[in-house]
């Protein structure tokens, strides 16, 4: 049997013909928002809440002018869910309103990734998160500090 093919990646870096990366384009840096905007529309309390909580947690890469009327549609599915939501839960047997909800929540789901509101899109749009220290990173810092308390008492002989 013959080897396996190297994959993409691999063959990228070392540099083989036709697979060299292509020249990363230009990155636009957008102004940050620096108070969350009022709502164009009115909204409901649940749509009010995610507006509040989106602009505060995405605030370093929404832009106002282009994400905004993505961001009012979504809170004004999510003032509906709260609706049909209350419609299933009242009534075991609306299976209509019940699969209505499934959809409206897939296209809540679809909407917050495209605002870059899911792991994978914030890694998409390079936005880093500030990571918890790890355990490893704790014990190489709590070693250094107990080096740097180390004091070597050097006793003088009396004369």
């Amino acid at each position: 049997m013959a080897n396996p093919g190297k994959p993409a990646e691999v063959k990228r870096r070392l540099g083989a013909k036709g697979y060299q990366s292509a020249p990363k384009p230009e990155t636009l840096v957008l102004p940050m928002v620096a108070d969350v905007p009022e709502p164009p529309r009115a909204l409901g309390d649940a749509g009010l809440e995610l507006w509040h909580r989106t602009w505060l947690r995405g605030y370093s890469w929404l832009a106002v002018h282009t994400d905004i009327h993505l961001l009012v549609i979504t809170c004004e599915q999510m003032d509906e869910r709260i609706i049909l939501r209350d419609l299933v839960l009242a009534d075991p047997f609306a299976w209509r309103e019940r699969a209505a909800l499934r959809e409206l929540e897939k296209s809540i789901r679809s909407n917050l990734s495209l605002l870059g509101f899911t792991p994978t899109d914030r890694m998409k749009l390079g936005v880093a998160e500030i990571k918890a220290e790890t355990k490893m990173e704790a014990l190489r810092r709590r070693q250094a500090e107990r080096e740097a308390e180390k004091v070597i008492v050097v006793e003088q002989p009396d004369s």
